[in-house]
């Protein structure tokens, strides 16, 4: 599932065509992805202006001009893609529609936006933007990594007295909106902690340190454009490349990248999935 790297890299894909401008007409072809479609969706979106397209955790948040919010997600194989060359820089002319272009947004502007979900886990809905925040899907989310509310006092606060291993509490969502399983087995390991460790045993200050190395990872993964491992493309169509500099995930069985350190990287499952770390150099 794509993780907030990939999310922020298809908004700032989709930001140029859609900030500012009128969805002309919006088709929607079937009644639902995850969850049914809100009612007369199509309607509500058709001829209304994008004021802002923002991010929430993994959720793009588009601002209409009606005072209505749309809420998207990728879901499990979604994807948003781009074409026509309103701007001069999409190299993409408008493709023949495919079986699983369940959503178009056709704008004035020329550009055609198609989110494309062949496992139908992406999901859509519209909501008041002044109640944003109290969505059910957003009431419950910690701070977001990349904002000021998130720094070394709140994680360690969130850690003190904690029992469950420090990865489970990092893919917290409550804690910190937005990670994922890549990001939180590299950010670890960047830190030196094993992903075994209780959250509430760790040193304050090894804590702390992790609030810059979390930030450092999605921000180079950011510039990368993300991490394409299956369904993943970014908003022109393109792959993310963030893979290539992965230091465990999915290395299992590899020499660990650490200077000085001669340990191989190894493979455990908790709570259903994959942790990648060395056993040598993560404590």
């Amino acid at each position: 599932m794509p993780e907030l790297p990939e999310v922020e890299t298809v908004r700032r894909g989709l930001a140029p065509v859609m900030e500012g401008q009128v969805i002309a007409r919006a088709e929607v072809n079937r009644a639902d992805l995850r969850w049914p479609f809100p009612e007369r969706m199509s309607e509500r979106l058709s001829g209304r202006r994008i004021e802002r397209l923002g991010r929430r955790s993994k959720y793009l948040m588009a601002d209409l001009d009606s005072g209505e919010t749309l809420l998207m997600h990728l879901g499990m194989s979604g994807r948003m893609t781009v074409s026509g060359d309103p701007l001069g820089v999409f190299t993409h002319e408008h493709a023949m529609p495919e079986k699983h272009d369940h959503v178009v947004f056709h704008m004035e502007n020329g550009a055609r936006i198609v989110f494309n979900d062949p496992r139908r886990f992406g999901a859509m809905d519209l909501m008041e933007t002044a109640r944003a925040a109290e969505h059910r899907l957003i009431a419950a989310l910690g701070p977001e990594p990349l904002g000021n509310d998130f720094h070394e006092d709140h994680l360690v606060a969130a850690f003190r007295g904690k029992n469950t291993p420090v990865k489970a509490a990092l893919l917290d969502q409550g804690i910190v909106a937005g990670l994922g399983n890549i990001y939180v087995c590299e950010a670890l390991f960047r830190a030196g902690i094993s992903p075994r460790r209780k959250a509430g045993q760790i040193a304050a200050a090894r804590v702390a340190g992790l609030v810059p190395i979390i930030r450092q990872v999605l921000a180079e993964a950011i510039e990368a454009g993300g991490s394409s491992l299956k369904d993943y493309r970014r908003a022109d169509g393109e792959l993310g490349y963030f893979q290539h500099s992965f230091d465990v995930y999915g290395r299992a069985g590899e020499a660990c990248r650490k200077p000085g350190c001669d340990g191989t990287v190894a493979r455990l499952v908790q709570s259903g999935r994959s942790s990648f770390h060395c056993p040598k150099c993560q404590r």
